[in-house]
């Protein structure tokens, strides 16, 4: 693993648990306000923009996508995504000891399963650098089209079956992989891909406002824990995909691919509503 990789990785850490104390912020504040309604946006925003507790939350979550991006320009997004999936085991340890109560043990096996994939994850990286591919200009917008087509039908009809929290939990999650997937594109650099910076501006930005309506139907677990389980494990498939981002051969090869379900596998336990 060189130098480079090394504070990418670092940096998406850092970034994740950022994110994830961010979420929690984010949530008691806007459980505390007036009624969120996606039919009318800018009251609901000036709603969350006036207050100070949601706005902190917000700052750290603007921080943490920093370091993010910061990740993305040196490393691929397959293995910075795969780091940042270990920030709902964050988000669950932190979740429970402000509700003071015990991780369930559903919820220890996540966070124990992620960590080993994180493991898994460093030692493949062994086997070659975590430099990423480019990939089609056409097959990444066919793979965002697609991914905000779900998350329309998700939050639309979708809540009558999962409910309002889940839903607006699960779409927001889809909106902040086109996001991630996104400030990768624009990360590489030049001409057309610089225009990727349009999807990333919607998905942060629908993401973000999905998640508050969310957080006032259901815990912060529950509703931050599925987004960042599909925050995390789009990308990750989105990377090898439509990126083109190469998995080692031999060994090494087979401990990433063991990494990327082990923190996937993590996520889904940890996503799963639980005790609230």
């Amino acid at each position: 693993m060189n130098t480079s990789t090394a504070v990418a990785l670092a940096l998406a850490l850092a970034s994740t648990m950022l994110i994830s104390l961010a979420y929690l912020r984010e949530h008691d504040a806007a459980a505390a306000l007036p009624v969120l309604s996606i039919r009318r946006p800018l009251q609901s925003a000036w709603a969350l923009l006036s207050d100070r507790s949601w706005l902190l939350g917000f700052a750290m979550e603007t921080f943490g996508f920093l370091l993010y991006a910061a990740a993305l320009a040196v490393a691929s997004l397959a293995l910075v995504q795969s780091v940042a999936a270990g920030g709902i085991g964050v988000l669950a340890y932190v979740s429970a000891r402000v509700m003071r109560r015990r991780l369930e043990v559903r919820e220890r096996n996540g966070a124990l399963v992620s960590v080993l994939g994180l493991v898994a994850l460093a030692v493949s990286l062994a086997g070659g650098s975590g430099a990423g591919g480019e990939g089609s200009s056409g097959e990444i917008l066919l793979w965002l089209a697609a991914t905000a087509a779900a998350a329309f039908v998700v939050v639309g009809p979708g809540r009558g079956i999962v409910g309002v929290g889940v839903a607006n939990g699960i779409a927001g999650g889809l909106f902040f992989s086109i996001g991630d997937i996104s400030t990768k594109v624009a990360t590489q650099g030049e001409g057309p891909r610089l225009l990727f910076v349009i999807p990333l501006i919607l998905g942060y930005t629908l993401g973000t406002w999905l998640l508050q309506v969310g957080y006032q139907r259901s815990a912060a677990l529950t509703v931050a824990g599925v987004a960042t389980l599909l925050t995390n494990a789009l990308p990750i498939a989105a990377g090898t995909v439509v990126l083109d981002e190469p998995v080692p051969s031999g060994v090494f090869g087979g401990l990433r691919i063991l990494a990327f379900a082990a923190v996937t596998i993590g996520a889904i336990l940890l996503a799963r509503p639980g005790k609230t």
